[in-house]
């Protein structure tokens, strides 16, 4: 499935900036830093989402696919959460990367204890307007996002995975369980 974009608009940009990334090596530093780069500066993008790309859930965050890479190599989607919405504690099938546009996002790290077959949290920091993070696949990386806005602010990130737009919910996310 792809999206049409208007070439000049930020998220045909940042599809181009992803496009050029892709060709390296998903594990390099290069690709990493190249993925970072495209979602620089998207939290000052006026107009980025549409009305109802800003829609959020009752229960839960609500994810709206923006872009579906023809080749099959990325999908990029508006992640919209509530006060007192968080993600499961999660690693990653595929790299991952994320910013914030608006609000702030609360980020608990943990760390996969193997011998338990547990994720241990570690620490938690708060991801303001405009942070950017990236992870590769695999357990290094669990964590959970939310938003622990105690003023009722919604906030908004982008997320881009390293799969096809239609596996965006399904091949993405590895839920583990945590540690008491």
């Amino acid at each position: 499935m792809t999206l049409a974009l208007d070439t000049k608009s930020p998220l045909a940009l940042l599809s181009q900036t992803l496009d050029q990334a892709c060709c390296l090596d998903p594990s390099s530093a290069g690709f990493a830093l190249g993925v970072r780069a495209a979602l620089g500066g998207l939290s000052r993008e006026t107009g980025l989402l549409s009305h109802a790309q800003r829609e959020s859930g009752l229960d839960c965050y609500r994810r709206h696919l923006l872009v579906a890479d023809p080749l099959g190599r990325y999908a990029v989607a508006a992640l919209v959460w509530q006060a007192g919405q968080a993600s499961p504690v999660h690693g990653h099938h595929t790299w991952c990367a994320y910013t914030v546009i608006e609000g702030t996002l609360s980020e608990t790290l943990f760390a996969w204890d193997a011998d338990a077959h547990r994720a241990v949290p570690t620490r938690r920091h708060e991801r303001a307007c405009g942070a950017v993070s990236f992870v590769g696949p695999g357990r290094g990386a669990i964590h959970q996002l939310g938003n622990a806005s105690a003023t009722g602010q919604t906030a908004v990130s982008i997320h881009v995975y390293g799969v096809p737009g239609a596996q965006i919910s399904t091949h993405v996310n590895d839920l583990v369980t945590v540690a008491a």
